[in-house]
């Protein structure tokens, strides 16, 4: 009696196909996992923001000459600073999209600003020179007529 030790078709089959749920399964988990990591890592940016605009403003008396932005890349003021670390806090290689934060400021020279950056929800964190740090809904966004977190 020649009897063959092995594997047959199936049994290899369908040994594959679990391996492939699995996989499936893990790669799922890893992808949500790292939206909420890029999402934690945007949030500590804009509040690290707000303690820069605050040296900023503690060395000036305002947050400098900007341009009343209205929902546009931070420039300009204490979001160019580089002695408290603000300039490095806006740039576009910091976030996970490639995208810088948009702000909004009043008056020139800036006495209030807000600062956000879209999540990967849907939703955005807004920080604020009031203290202020939340996410919201797409609700209005600040303006330069009124620059604080809704």
């Amino acid at each position: 009696m020649n009897k063959k030790k092995g594997f047959t078709l199936i049994e290899l089959l369908v040994v594959i196909a679990i391996i492939g749920i699995l996989s499936a399964i893990v790669l799922a988990s890893l992808s949500s996992a790292r939206s909420k990591a890029q999402d934690a890592k945007t949030q500590g940016q804009l509040s690290s923001m707000r303690a820069a605009a605050e040296i900023y403003y503690g060395n000036n008396s305002n947050y400098g000459a900007m341009a009343a932005l209205n929902g546009t890349t931070c420039t300009g003021g204490a979001f160019s600073d580089s002695g408290s670390g603000m300039a490095n806090l806006v740039a576009s290689t910091n976030y996970a999209n490639g995208a810088s934060p948009l702000c909004a400021t009043d008056a020139n020279p800036a006495t209030k600003w807000a600062a956000w950056h879209v999540l990967s929800t849907g939703s955005f964190f807004c920080v604020d020179n009031s203290g202020s740090a939340k996410v919201e809904g797409t609700s209005t966004l600040p303006s330069s007529a009124s620059p604080v977190c809704p």
